[in-house]
């Protein structure tokens, strides 16, 4: 799964017994060459499945990591880009690489924009929320984003409990409670606690008209519905 340019077992070890945000920092010089970067494909799909509803103006990427969004934001926005992450060390990263982009600092649970965007997207990133806190991170895009505009993400459909990765998932994730229930500062990263239905309704209470879209480019399930859905959340 890592690259020999990824970090070592001991690395990733040092990682996860860290905070997120020192994590982070650890695995930054690195990160691109881990399973955790957000896939190439999955970036070009959500690029096509927005394209109908652009051209955008200024775009956000929220929880930017080390950059990767701005392969989606690039052709889709006329303005200005920014990505938004509490990381210094993706911050630097995401900086080397886009370095026409604006980058912020900042706690995603308290975005300081104020109707600035006109698209925000986000990738991979909601796992490091717990469901209580994400109504923050919904609300502050909500103002974050000029009437009319919009904020997407991708959702995978959930492996069916006959898969494997139904299996890895909810092993990792039990792990991570416990890992959390015995250490200090908890390490906040888990993958069955973004359900469709839970994100509609978190971003319904935060103000936006919520679709979703099939992201085709994907692929589909054995019984035909999609992989991949694009959430789509509007600011009216």
């Amino acid at each position: 799964m890592f690259s020999s340019q990824g970090p070592s077992l001991r690395e990733l070890a040092v990682q996860s017994l860290s905070s997120v945000e020192r994590g982070y920092d650890l695995l930054a010089p690195k990160f691109d060459h881990t399973p955790f970067r957000t896939p190439d494909a999955i970036l070009d799909a959500t690029t096509d499945a927005l394209r109908p509803f652009g051209p955008f103006g200024r775009g956000l990427d929220v929880c930017c990591g080390t950059g990767a969004g701005m392969r989606t934001l690039e052709p889709l926005c006329r303005e200005q880009i920014a990505g938004v992450d509490f990381s210094t060390g993706m911050l630097a990263r995401a900086r080397e690489a886009h370095p026409d982009a604006e980058w912020i600092r900042a706690d995603v649970r308290a975005l300081p924009f104020s109707e600035a965007f006109d698209l925000a997207v986000t990738f991979g990133a909601l796992g490091h929320l717990l469901p209580a806190e994400r109504p923050a991170l919904f609300t502050g895009v909500h103002r974050a984003l000029r009437p009319g505009g919009l904020f997407a993400f991708p959702i995978g459909a959930p492996p069916p409990i006959t898969s494997p990765w139904y299996w890895t998932l909810l092993g990792f994730d039990a792990a991570m409670r416990i890992r959390n229930a015995v250490w200090r500062p908890p390490f906040v990263m888990y993958y069955r606690t973004c359900p469709l239905q839970a994100m509609r309704d978190d971003l319904t209470a935060a103000g936006f008209t919520v679709t979703t879209v099939p992201m085709k480019a994907l692929g589909r399930r054995e019984d035909g519905s999609p992989r991949y859905r694009l959430l789509l959340a509007r600011k009216s």
